[in-house]
């Protein structure tokens, strides 16, 4: 017995190495097929949702969606009223934003920039409602930049850290993922409005219009 005694105890270490290895395996697999469960829609999903410029309650019951373009009159036009009637519904409305400048429009892209620059120190909605309140006043500027700068240094902006990142790739892919989600949704002209996935027709792009839909939106809702 003496003598088999080392063939055993090599034996038996490696069976244990073995039975080692397929637990690991085991492990790594499952786990593997855990992260495949989380589908790249899902995760797009969730990066949208992340990255989205919203303003309003998360669990707000109608979301109004708009792609604009920061140069375009009527967007522009659009501004002051979307903003009354997001205080008139306070919690039961939020409202996100997706930029869809124009080329015709000399200065919209570099707008949609500044919009993103100020959006990465987290002051996107305040750049967004000062370019359509100075609308006129940029639009017609030889150097509409150099007014994005001090509208940045009104807001509080760390102003290089601005112009560095009106510059960057992270921004301009970002203004470019907007418009092809735009083109994918259909959208052709600015302002486009959704509510609650819907497209707003051209004639109801004012202030009755949109409180009309969103009345409807509501009325769609089950009451609890």
């Amino acid at each position: 017995m003496k003598r088999y005694l080392p063939f055993i105890i090599v034996a038996a270490v490696a069976l244990l190495t073995v039975g080692a290895a397929a637990m690991l395996y085991n492990s790594k697999r499952k786990s593997s097929s855990a992260l495949a469960a989380s589908s790249p829609a899902q995760t797009e999903e969730s990066s949208k949702s992340a990255t989205a410029h919203v303003r309003g309650a998360a669990d707000a019951p109608v979301t109004l969606e708009e792609f604009g373009d920061f140069q375009c009159p009527p967007c522009g036009q659009m501004a002051g009223p979307l903003r009354q009637i997001e205080k008139e519904y306070g919690k039961k409305l939020r409202v996100i934003f997706y930029n869809f400048p124009f080329d015709i429009h000399q200065h919209a892209r570099a707008a949609a920039y500044a919009a993103e620059a100020a959006g990465l120190q987290g002051h996107f909605w305040e750049m967004h409602d000062l370019l359509y309140r100075e609308q006129a006043a940029w639009s017609n500027a030889p150097d509409a930049e150099r007014l994005f700068e001090s509208y940045a240094t009104m807001l509080g902006l760390d102003i290089g850290r601005f112009r560095q990142d009106v510059q960057s790739e992270a921004v301009k892919q970002r203004v470019t993922a907007d418009q092809q989600l735009g083109a994918s949704r259909g959208v052709k002209n600015t302002p486009t409005i959704f509510v609650n996935k819907h497209q707003l027709p051209p004639t109801s792009l004012g202030g009755s219009g949109v409180r009309q839909a969103i009345d409807h939106a509501l009325a769609q809702i089950p009451q609890r």
